[in-house]
């Protein structure tokens, strides 16, 4: 029986889950970054300023949403003789999954914000709660992802390349949605931000996550610049319609994938075979939870339609790539085997 992976009703909103505006240290307002982003194909926004959560209601229209959210960090301590280039770090972003979320978690009232101290007195806090206390700890990290998630936040785990974490970090946090599988921000500056290979140590340690592709951008270099960090990475999520609550049930049931430039039409599962179309690939590859890979490819970039077959239930999970000719991709979320044969 024909099963989507992806909703076959419904439309594909072109989003970027992280971004940075003068809110804290990005160079663009709220209104100039809904302007840019809307040139430019885009839906949703989610505006995830450092530390600090604010509403930006006022920038919904019929045809762009704007999501409240806030990025926050948690620091290794610095070591006699080290400086801040030399520490690990690890960044969470939380977006809110329903236009009702009205506070932030994890808020200090003195700590954490130095990106935006002018304004920190308008942000979205609940002024009841206890101020937050952060450390560099599996444990503490973990926590900041589970009021994340009951507080009604889609969380993710940030480019784990520019943060100089490892599997020894990553393994241990526990409670994320999804990981920045492409961080365009980084990966524009030359870090090593494409993290299929950290997807997949997630995937095997049995941590049944998602992946997006966001920008954090901050806009500081113009767009001919080599470092500028918008437009390099984007989550295409498929909803009836633009609306905050069918966004958040789509992030929360894998309703998407992400991408650098390839587009996906369709993605199914039908007789033990998975099935893709995408209009722009020219290699598509097929991965699961163990030694089993496939390929499928063609000369020129286009349209393009492939299938793979599973080996059974030990394949544990599969995921797809698509590569275009200018060798960007596009990454579908981990479907695992025991869900698709209930």
């Amino acid at each position: 029986m024909k099963k989507y992976l992806l909703p076959q009703n419904g439309t594909f909103f072109k989003a970027n889950l992280h971004s940075h505006s003068t809110f804290s240290d990005g160079k663009l307002t709220p209104q100039e970054m809904k302007d840019l982003y809307k040139s430019h194909g885009y839906s949703i926004v989610a505006y995830t300023d450092h530390d600090l959560m604010f509403h930006h209601r006022e920038l919904n229209d019929n045809s762009f949403l704007a999501l409240s959210g806030f990025e926050i960090y948690a620091n290794q301590e610095k070591q006699e003789g080290q400086n801040y280039d030399d520490i690990k770090v690890c960044h969470i972003c939380f977006v809110a999954l329903r236009p009702d979320v009205e506070y932030q978690v994890c808020f200090h009232r003195t700590k954490y914000i130095e990106h935006n101290i002018p304004i920190w007195d308008k942000a979205a806090y609940d002024p009841n709660v206890p101020d937050f206390e952060r450390e560099y700890t599996p444990e503490c990290i973990s926590e900041m992802m589970r009021l994340g998630r009951e507080n009604g936040f889609f969380v993710t785990y940030n480019h784990p390349g520019w943060s100089l974490e490892s599997a020894n970090e990553y393994l241990n946090y526990n409670g994320m949605h999804a990981l920045e599988i492409i961080n365009g921000g980084s990966f524009a500056s030359g870090y090593d931000d494409y993290n299929p290979r950290v997807y997949d140590d997630m995937l095997r340690a049995g941590k049944r996550i998602y992946c997006i592709a966001a920008d954090d951008n901050h806009n500081a270099h113009a767009e001919d610049n080599p470092r500028y960090d918008s437009f390099k990475g984007f989550t295409m999520i498929k909803a009836e319609k633009l609306d905050h609550t069918l966004i958040g049930k789509a992030l929360l049931n894998g309703d998407f994938y992400c991408s650098q430039g390839p587009l996906i039409d369709e993605l199914w599962f039908d007789d033990n075979k998975v099935h893709i179309t995408t209009p722009n690939a020219c290699r598509i590859t097929f991965n699961t939870g163990r030694r089993h890979a496939s390929v499928a490819e063609q000369t020129a970039d286009g349209p393009m339609h492939a299938e793979f077959a599973l080996w059974g239930k030990e394949d544990i999970y599969f995921r797809l790539t698509v590569t275009d000719s200018h060798g960007r991709h596009a990454c579908t979320n981990a479907y695992f085997i025991d869900e698709l044969l209930k």
